[in-house]
């Protein structure tokens, strides 16, 4: 084959133009040959891109041309007119004059015209005529103008910086000494403007009026504040040249008006305002204050309006808010409070006062007995809703509040803890029918909240076990669900010691049932089972209340079956001892009367005096007194109960409301009554002030035999004890509160009864005898 001819490559240089700038560029290639036919050889020749044997040299005057061109663009931005030259030519003539090495002068001279143009700046200020009056308007002027200049400074600065921009990512970013131009923008402005001492002066004055008068209800450019406190922030200046001055401002404006308005307002108008001021100041904050002022403005208000008179606010307008029960203003306080250091500390002084001081007014006083533990379980009501809603659920404020409650409950000792008995009692009586069960339940609840402040609990337990006798052998009970109810709270309060023998009580009931249906059963059996259906309640003596015996004169029926029921129950339980309690019995008698039958509930003192009524129709006082042998200022009740109350079976004469000696009493035949079972008040079952002496007197003695038996158990372990470790052991024992004069007492009655001795030589020290 024929060869091929050969073919010539040839590319030619490439010339670049930029800016003057002329980069000739050398790409060679070389001939590649290749031979055809069986002999042929073929060779590749490589592509070699080589470097400038020499730089290129800049064109004459081509640094100085290039400035020249930029100074005037920096100019054109500074007087905020057109640039001649293509941004993008500027950018590249820049770096052409860093790739020279020329940037240390570049930046130089950058720097000298910017500060040229800055100072040139102040004479507008210095001249700026400015007065500090309050309805001036020269003031807002001159802080239109100081900003006007900055943001024209900002903006001038960052089309420079897009210029200049490859100076500042490249010789000003190796050079840790020198500024960004940027940084160096700001440097300028702060040296020559704000920190000229007469501009700085009416520019933080001019500030501080506006922020006044903003304060004064005033509105004014809050963009204008934000700009211009943005500024003092990014001039770093805004700490020395601003915030210290506000702060003082701050200071002596808000001590004025907390001094003025203490006088001047109520404490939750003066409450409400500060919580306004505070809500102002935290708005200022976000809206153009600087972040970091947040702390020392909020703390300063604080410290003004609040710290600087917290006992005073607390003094004038606590007791009435909470008399009140102002939820919404308590709540504003507490909050409030809880600001201040210190603040939730005094509120919860003046908190535990007021509880100390209201809940004694309760207690203390004897014509409030009647309401006084209702006052009290609404007066707790009162302050769980306070707790619950206005604190937050506050752990520090609960557990002052018991331990308050449990201070004034105790002032008046006994009285509180037979009232609570007696509370219960009427709840839990037949007849209350205010509560369903679940109504019921809760107020027992209630109830032992205010029973755990009691110290003599023992004393509650005697009154309540009293009443508790009436309710269930008179079957007054309301529901035994509930009794048994009440008996497992105590029970879970106070320990099972506490409640054996209110619980021997139900069992004696339970028992006495199943004996009654026994001797219905045996009496099935006399050949003379009688007119009577009799009842009877066995009670074990350690278990119930201690009567007085009564000995009165039962009519011949009556005593007969008494007999029979004796011999029913001895026949089964030989060694036992019955003791028949008259006090505590009751019958239903039937009646006849012109109008027709009648049914009485009575008790048995009224039974022995009504059937009297059988045998005739007119009896003196004195004759009844003879016949029924009861005694005579229960007989003067009992009669007052059949002649002088609501269902007047019998007539008194002469008429009135007591009875007297010589009284004398007639059958009433025209008695008249809507009911056919009337129940009359059975007036010996109510307490008498005799009554509560007594058992009060009871609990006494039994707390004189409990501290005697915790002084020789304690005594029996130790051996040997001194007088003050006795003392503090008795107080950690006994469950009752006691004076150190009353152990003093019972020690002395154990020396002399030779329970212990004292030391010969020391007569603080006791010892044990054997």
């Amino acid at each position: 084959m024929a060869d091929e001819p050969q073919k010539k490559s040839h590319l030619s240089a490439l010339v670049g133009h930029t800016n003057g700038l002329t980069k000739p560029a050398s790409l060679t290639a070389t001939r590649s040959t290749g031979g055809g036919g069986g002999g042929a050889t073929a060779s590749s020749k490589k592509l070699v891109i080589k470097n400038f044997r020499e730089r290129p040299k800049l064109p004459d005057n081509y640094t100085q041309d290039t400035w020249q061109k930029l100074h005037e663009a920096v100019g054109a931005i500074q007087s905020s007119i057109s640039i001649k030259y293509n941004l993008e030519e500027l950018y590249q003539a820049v770096e052409n004059l860093c790739s020279y090495k020329v940037s240390a002068t570049l930046y130089k001279q950058l720097r000298q015209v910017c500060e040229e143009h800055v100072k040139a700046q102040i004479l507008q200020f210095r001249e700026y005529p400015f007065v500090m009056h309050r309805n001036s308007l020269d003031s807002l002027l001159f802080l239109k103008k100081i900003n006007k200049c900055w943001q024209d400074h900002c903006r001038q600065m960052i089309m420079i910086r897009s210029i200049f921009l490859f100076l500042d990512r490249t010789y000003v970013l190796q050079n840790s000494v020198l500024p960004s131009i940027w940084d160096m923008g700001l440097e300028l402005f702060r040296n020559h403007i704000i920190s000229d001492k007469q501009v700085q002066t009416k520019t933080i004055d001019g500030i501080l009026l506006l922020i006044e008068r903003e304060r004064n209800g005033e509105a004014v450019d809050r963009s204008l504040l934000r700009s211009l406190l943005s500024m003092l922030s990014d001039l770093q200046v805004y700490k020395e040249s601003f915030e210290q001055r506000f702060l003082e401002e701050t200071n002596c404006l808000y001590a004025a008006e907390g001094q003025r308005l203490m006088q001047e307002r109520e404490v939750p108008e003066y409450l409400h305002h500060v919580n306004k001021r505070l809500e102002e100041e935290g708005d200022r904050v976000i809206t153009y204050l600087d972040h970091s002022t947040q702390k020392p403005l909020i703390a300063c208000v604080e410290k003004q309006l609040l710290g600087e008179h917290l006992s005073a606010i607390l003094q004038k307008g606590l007791d009435s808010l909470l008399d009140e029960n102002r939820i919404s203003d308590l709540t504003q306080t507490y909050q409030l409070f809880s600001r201040v250091k210190g603040g939730q500390q005094i509120l919860l002084q003046h908190w535990s006062e007021y509880i100390k001081n209201f809940g004694t007014t309760i207690v203390v006083n004897p014509e409030k007995d009647k309401d006084m533990v209702q006052e009290l379980l609404d007066f707790k009501d009162k302050v769980d809703h306070i707790i619950e809603v206005c604190f937050q659920k506050n752990e520090k404020f609960i557990n002052l509040m018991k331990e308050s409650f449990e201070t004034f409950i105790n002032k008046r000792p006994n009285k509180p803890a037979e009232l609570i008995a007696k509370y219960v009692d009427s709840k839990l009586r037949a007849g209350n029918k205010e509560a369903t069960d679940e109504e019921l339940e809760r107020i027992l609840d209630k109830i032992m909240i205010i029973f755990r402040f009691i110290h003599g609990k023992d004393v509650f337990e005697a009154f309540y076990k009293k009443d508790l006798a009436k309710r269930l052998l008179v079957g007054k009970s309301a529901s035994v669900d509930a009794e048994k109810s009440m008996l497992s709270k105590l029970k879970h309060e106070c320990g099972a010691a506490f409640t054996s023998k209110l619980e021997g009580m139900f069992k004696d009931m339970e028992l006495s049932k199943d004996v009654m249906v026994q001797f219905k059963q045996y009496m099935q059996n006399q050949s003379d089972p009688g007119n009577i259906d009799l009842t009877v309640n066995i009670l074990t003596m350690g278990y119930w209340p201690t009567y007085t015996p009564m000995e009165v004169h039962l009519n011949s029926e009556m005593i007969k079956l008494q007999e029979v029921f004796k011999t029913f129950y001895l026949g089964k339980h030989s060694g036992r001892k019955l003791q028949w309690q008259t006090t505590l019995g009751h019958a239903v008698l039937k009646a006849e009367f012109k109008e027709g039958k009648k049914e009485f509930q009575v008790s048995l003192f009224q039974t022995l005096v009504l059937l009297m009524f059988n045998e005739g129709d007119e009896f003196s006082f004195e004759e009844i007194k003879m016949a029924t042998g009861v005694e005579d200022s229960e007989l003067r009740r009992t009669l007052q109960s059949l002649a002088c109350g609501k269902a007047r079976v019998l007539i008194k004469n002469p008429k009135g409301k007591d009875v007297e000696d010589g009284d004398k009493f007639i059958f009433n035949g025209d008695f008249k009554h809507k009911l056919f079972r009337i129940k009359i008040n059975q007036i010996q079952m109510k307490e008498t002030v005799e009554e509560q002496v007594s058992t009060t007197e009871r609990v006494f003695q039994d707390r004189q035999y409990q501290i005697d038996a915790a002084i020789v158990r304690i005594m029996k372990m130790r051996k040997t004890l001194g007088h003050n470790l006795l003392v503090s052991e008795l107080y950690n024992q006994l469950k009752f509160p006691v004076k150190p004069g009353d152990l003093k007492k019972r020690i002395e009655s154990l020396i002399d009864r030779d329970y212990m001795e004292r030391d010969k030589d020391n007569p603080n020290q006791y010892h044990y005898v054997a």
